[in-house]
């Protein structure tokens, strides 16, 4: 059996995934979360770098051991092009790109946001294209219509912020612990989602703005601590729910109206926020009322994952779309770069 050795180090977690070359099963996806940037509040680049560098190898040797695979069963190599962090991204892409050239074999370079959204094509129930993702994260907020695995159009986006992290700043104004948005998520299971109302940014089309829903929490907060110092103590699972429904809300809004104005009605979503209970329980609502076919991911390939990005590469090599060993990662790699032919280098080389 011949098959695809994936890696993945866009951020702060070092993947890798091992998938049959033959048919496309996904065998194994190991993944090293970073602990290093809790005392941070954040992820810090250059520590991420020195971890990825670290743990990359004991990743490899561990996806290969979980699909029962050795390094003489790689046929291709593949790695996560951008966006990301870029010395994240330079750790990875230089793993692969040397046991590219070390074993003459095709070297295939991922963009990180298109494999969220072909992360549904790992299991079943696959969605049948054309589709529509709502892809969420810290760094995306995207509206996409799929119509194939090498064909997406981008049909919105935020403006400013993305949703993930609105969450996240939302929480450390609540005094949350790193990585506040799933601890916000959390406590909102036990809160009144209506206790407080928040704005929605009113924006044209499939577009998003989140900048201004994070100043308005913190206008919230400063108001109501000025005459109760407790008020976040005190209705901290209120807060957090109402945080939630209002991003959440938002999302589902634009996600329903680009599936009415396009006759869609198979919708996904993809990306961290896609963990989001409130998110999953929307989208499945919608799913039972018999007018949209919905697909939500595992929870193991909502975050980043190498799983995903072999995945992708398993098109990419179907059709032969290879780099060479010029390519270099971009960290702003965008939805739109084009797929090269075998053995041309890409635009970013």
């Amino acid at each position: 059996m011949k098959v695809l050795l994936a890696i993945e180090t866009s951020c702060d977690d070092t993947g890798a995934a091992v998938i049959n070359l033959d048919d496309g099963e996904l065998l194994s996806n190991a993944v090293a979360t970073q602990e290093v940037h809790a005392k941070y509040g954040g992820v810090v680049p250059e520590l991420a770098s020195r971890a990825h560098d670290e743990g990359i190898f004991p990743v490899v040797l561990q996806a290969l051991d979980d699909a029962n695979s050795s390094l003489e069963q790689v046929a291709a190599v593949a790695f996560t092009k951008g966006p990301g962090l870029i010395g994240a991204l330079v750790v990875g892409a230089a793993f692969a790109k040397g046991l590219a050239i070390a074993r003459n074999l095709p070297l295939i370079g991922v963009n990180h946001m298109r494999a969220h959204v072909l992360a549904h094509m790992i299991d079943a129930p696959k969605p049948d294209f054309p589709f529509l993702c709502l892809t969420v994260s810290g760094g995306h907020t995207q509206l996409i219509r799929v119509n194939g695995p090498f064909e997406f159009v981008l049909l919105g986006q935020t403006l400013d912020d993305a949703v993930g992290e609105a969450f996240d700043k939302a929480a450390k104004m609540l005094g949350l612990g790193y990585p506040g948005g799933p601890i916000l998520d959390k406590l909102a299971e036990s809160g009144n989602p209506m206790a407080f109302k928040l704005p929605q940014a009113r924006v044209a089309g499939y577009d998003f703005s989140f900048s201004g829903f994070k100043t308005a929490v913190k206008v919230l907060i400063d108001r109501e601590s000025s005459s109760n110092p407790r008020f976040v103590d005190d209705n901290l699972p209120d807060l957090c729910a109402s945080v939630r429904f209002a991003l959440v809300d938002t999302l589902m809004k634009k996600l329903v109206a680009a599936s009415n104005a396009t006759g869609i009605k198979r919708l996904a979503i993809a990306g961290g926020v896609s963990a989001n209970r409130e998110l999953r329980r929307r989208l499945e609502a919608l799913g039972n009322t018999n007018r949209y076919q919905t697909f939500i991911p595992k929870f193991e390939y909502c975050t980043d994952n190498a799983g995903m990005i072999a995945m992708t590469a398993w098109y990419h090599h179907q059709h032969e779309l290879f780099e060479n060993a010029a390519v270099k990662p971009n960290p702003r790699l965008s939805l739109d770069t084009e797929f090269l032919p075998l053995n041309k280098p890409s635009s970013e080389s």
